[in-house]
């Protein structure tokens, strides 16, 4: 599995979710749980819905 979720998404994800899961939480909404699907992919790097359309937010390595 390789990551294709940059810094910048990944934080983007982060906070997101994160709100997300809080307003859930303040309303009571099991709804809520759909936060942890970012925060998720957040935390291990890798989204499913990027690799059908080679998309990756990663920097390219440089090569030497």
């Amino acid at each position: 599995m390789k990551k294709n979720i940059g810094n910048n998404d990944r934080t983007i994800r982060l906070i997101l979710g994160s709100i997300i899961v809080i307003v859930g939480m303040l309303y009571g909404s099991w709804l809520g749980l759909i936060g942890l699907v970012p925060i998720l992919t957040a935390l291990i790097g890798w989204c499913p819905l990027y690799m059908p359309f080679g998309i990756s937010t990663c920097r390219a390595k440089a090569v030497n």
